[in-house]
């Protein structure tokens, strides 16, 4: 099995079986984020303790890459600071935005969602794949609803 097939297999197992699908029920940070341009909606729901993840889930309906990309999302950033949250969001966007894969962005974000950073030779799912990541980022920012528009 090659490195793509091992990564398409990653995505797979993740779009059928989310981690962390559902809401927290005693969230303190929220917001829901949309993608016009294939209808994919994500519903996050945040606990925060300090400055501390201590609690994430994500809701909604997308395509695979969306769902798979925000189940990641959460196992990542479940315990981290909302610094480190935030610096993983920036390195994600680095991530599949960019040409190469930077080592730093390696380190942030670990070998499972590297296997979206495919996701940049499709540029009209790059928008799927980012779509929960801006959530995070509008929820850890006290913001309710973002759009990838």
């Amino acid at each position: 099995m090659d490195l793509r097939e091992l990564y398409q297999e990653v995505i797979l197992d993740h779009n059928k079986r989310p981690r962390n699908k559902g809401k927290v029920i005693n969230a303190n940070r929220h917001a829901e984020g949309y993608n016009p341009l294939c209808g994919d909606m994500v519903a996050l729901t945040v606990k925060t303790e300090g400055d501390k993840v201590t609690d994430i889930a994500f809701d909604g309906q997308g395509c695979a890459i969306s769902t798979a990309s925000a189940s990641m999302m959460t196992e990542a950033v479940k315990g981290k600071t909302v610094e480190e949250a935030e610096e993983m969001f920036k390195a994600f966007q680095k991530m599949v935005t960019s040409q190469g894969v930077e080592p730093e962005c390696e380190d942030q974000l670990g070998e499972e969602i590297m296997s979206l950073a495919g996701v940049r030779e499709h540029p009209v799912r790059i928008k799927c794949a980012t779509l929960a990541w801006h959530a995070l980022h509008a929820a850890l920012q006290g913001e309710e609803k973002v759009t990838t528009e």
